[in-house]
């Protein structure tokens, strides 16, 4: 996942080239009740605003219950529970990491091509993207002074290398940018360690981002982040970090919250101390990949698009199971679910598996430049990139009458105690239409175990649980299937 305020596909596509047997029984008795009830003439509109009134949407929405509770029950108690664990087990212990750039990307959105075929969903097929193609290479670092002591340590994503000898110098521990500053004479010849406080992901990031930078300001030759981490058991934990044009590139970094802070009361005490950093990192040509795109093609309005996404692409450590396997998984279950309900919702629901999110949603970007034409017929953009844990809600960003439509929806998901309609629905790969004005949706669940895992070895299938997960599935596919099948889009602003 990418939580950032920095590198956006935007400026990296500008830089480089220029521009996710009862049951069936309820729903064949309710359920086909409820679409016969709604299926005659287009949508109810008048100068883009919906003649309707609420309560009659309100309404609508609330003669769903009986197909909201035949989808809990297929995803949570029915044959399909554990199903998207069990998918997504499979494929992240066969593929393993999928970097952007490497080959075991391009295996796994193959793979998946081929099960999405086989599921029986409909007009399967791959959109092709240019992503960039960085590797790590090898990398240690080791502290000699005061003591010899190996340093954990994961290069961040586009950081140059080393010289194969390395880089050996003292280190000038810091805590923030405006000590670094302060202490700009000290930085020169010397290795930034940065050992800012944690207080939250968004805020925190930015000494990934942009530590590098900074340091090169003042003339360091290398910096080491702070894993940017909610706890740590001797983690480190890497992610994308900027270059600035007119700023040298150094190398970049992260190590544990351990080391951060003991360098720092190194530090405090007076004590010298030296490292010796190697770092084999390397960026080569954008390399061809793929978003990956299946359907339910919509009963009455095909032409209109409800989006259910996460992202395949993963860090190359760990296995890539929490961010975003379990999004991307989720999603695909969504869409399962309603096939095997026998459901289909007046509008198209479009599943896409993105490419090269960690990059700064450059596949996402990429698919928005040859979609927005047709921006007018998404109803709603849904990502799944914050974990598949235990959901509390749906964060929701559009007009406040779509918040109050969004608010009903949920209130479906009763049954699972799941009814809470958050701010900030943004995500990497949907930003680019909600900034354009289309609602947009992420699932909400525990954000501070997220970060437990987030970028690191710890991103395994051990993590993730298959209860959760079915529960996870369970909203989603509620809430992209109502908002699909509803007479009316979602208004806009």
């Amino acid at each position: 996942m990418l939580v950032l305020g920095g590198l956006t596909c935007f400026d990296y596509l500008n830089k480089k080239t220029n521009w996710k047997k009862m049951k069936l029984l309820i729903f064949a008795f309710f359920g086909g009740a409820h679409l016969l009830s709604l299926c005659s003439g287009k949508a109810i509109y008048k100068n883009g605003i919906s003649k309707r009134t609420f309560q009659e949407m309100k309404e609508e929405i609330a003669s769903y219950g009986d197909v909201a509770k035949a989808i809990i029950n297929l995803a949570v108690y029915g044959k399909a529970q554990n199903r998207s664990y069990e998918r997504l087990a499979l494929l992240v212990d066969t593929v393993g990491p999928r970097l952007s750039g490497s080959k075991n990307l391009e295996k796994a959105i193959q793979i998946m091509y081929q099960n999405l075929q086989q599921d029986g969903l409909e007009n399967v097929h791959l959109e092709p993207v240019r992503i960039p193609h960085w590797e790590r290479g090898e990398e240690s670092a080791v502290m000699l002074e005061p003591r010899i002591h190996k340093i954990a340590i994961l290069g961040l994503g586009s950081s140059i290398g080393t010289p194969p000898e390395g880089i050996t110098a003292e280190v000038l521990v810091v805590t923030s940018f405006d000590e670094l500053q302060r202490r700009a004479s000290e930085a020169r010849g010397k290795i930034v360690v940065y050992n800012q406080p944690y207080i939250n992901y968004s805020r925190t990031v930015q000494y990934r981002t942009q530590g590098a930078v900074e340091a090169a300001k003042v003339g360091a030759v290398a910096s080491l982040i702070r894993s940017v981490a909610s706890l740590s058991i001797y983690s480190p934990h890497t992610g994308i970090q900027e270059y600035q044009d007119g700023v040298p590139k150094i190398p970049t970094a992260c190590i544990t919250v351990e080391d951060a802070e003991m360098m720092s009361r190194m530090a405090s005490r007076g004590i010298k101390i030296v490292i010796q950093l190697k770092m084999g990192a390397k960026t080569y040509p954008d390399t061809d990949s793929f978003n990956t795109v299946a359907e339910i093609t919509g009963s009455k309005y095909p032409e209109q698009v409800v989006l259910v996404s996460g992202h395949l692409d993963s860090w190359d450590v760990g296995q890539g199971a929490m961010d975003d396997g379990g999004g991307a998984f989720i999603s695909w279950e969504a869409l399962s679910l309603i096939k095997d309900l026998g459901l289909r919702p007046k509008r198209t629901l479009r599943l896409v598996l993105w490419t090269a999110e960690e990059q700064g949603g450059v596949g996402a970007f990429q698919y928005y430049q040859l979609h927005k034409v047709n921006i007018s017929n998404y109803s709603l953009v849904m990502e799944s990139d914050t974990g598949t844990f235990l959901p509390t809600g749906l964060q929701f960003t559009g007009s406040e009458k779509a918040r109050a439509i969004m608010e009903e929806v949920m209130s479906l998901l009763q049954p699972l105690n799941i009814t809470q309609v958050l701010s900030h629905g943004e995500g990497t790969d949907i930003n680019f239409w909600i900034q354009a004005g289309v609602p947009g949706a992420s699932l909400l669940d525990d954000l501070y175990k997220y970060f437990f895992f987030h970028h690191s070895h710890g991103d395994t299938m051990t993590v993730m649980d298959p209860k959760q997960m079915n529960v996870a599935a369970a909203v989603w596919a509620v809430v992209s299937y109502v908002v699909a099948d509803m007479e009316e889009m979602l208004p806009r602003s």
